[in-house]
């Protein structure tokens, strides 16, 4: 059961698929978002909701495959879930590449239907975390005044404070209280923890 956050995104034109999947879904907790076409979906879709998508392979127009690549390619980390009415390899294993979660074949089971969402489910909550992470990161990165910046990129080269400060033509002094602001204002009390800051942010060490 779901505390009714988690919204499952279902593409399918095939009405009966849509009703019968989006009554099991909601049975369990689920919000429901049921969609007739890929361009109902592309036109309704909020990516501020968690959840996940369901995309039926065979639709008209446009095809699921298609789909998650228009999907994914506007920046929607969401996860995807395939159904289909025939069992087709080559086509699960580009959806598999292209980062889908699973691809099943209809009648799909109940009990697999449920265990591909509980893993997109989890997905879902590691992705927006991660996002937030990063996001939470960048805050505290705009605080930096552009000297406290440059010291970073010195800092996680290895770079000595002494060493610092004869490239940045200042004295030693003057770079440890940059410094010392710089880990505050990051949440960092040790090196490592500041490149593996800088890491995740994106942010190159000085002469790389």
């Amino acid at each position: 059961m779901t505390d009714g956050m988690f919204t499952i995104f279902l593409v399918d034109d095939d009405a009966g698929v849509l009703k019968a999947l989006s009554r099991l879904l909601r049975a369990k907790g689920y919000e429901v978002r049921p969609f007739a076409s890929a361009e109902e979906f592309l036109e309704g879709h909020d990516s501020a909701v968690a959840g996940c998508a369901v995309f039926d392979v065979a639709m008209p127009r446009l095809d699921g495959l298609a789909l998650q690549q228009i999907f994914t390619a506007s920046g929607n980390q969401r996860p995807v879930i395939f159904l289909t009415g025939k069992g087709d390899i080559p086509k699960s294993v580009r959806a598999i590449k292209a980062g889908a979660i699973d691809f099943l074949t209809k009648p799909v089971r109940d009990k697999n239907f449920l265990d591909a969402i509980a893993r997109a489910e989890e997905v879902d909550a590691r992705t927006r975390q991660t996002s937030a992470d990063l996001a939470a990161i960048q805050a505290k990165i705009t605080t930096l005044t552009p000297r406290e910046r440059e010291v970073l990129t010195h800092v996680i080269a290895g770079r000595l404070n002494k060493q610092i400060a004869g490239d940045l033509g200042t004295v030693e002094k003057t770079i440890k209280v940059h410094r010392g602001r710089m880990m505050e204002k990051l949440g960092v009390h040790t090196v490592v923890d500041l490149v593996r800051l800088a890491e995740k942010a994106g942010i190159a060490a000085h002469g790389k």
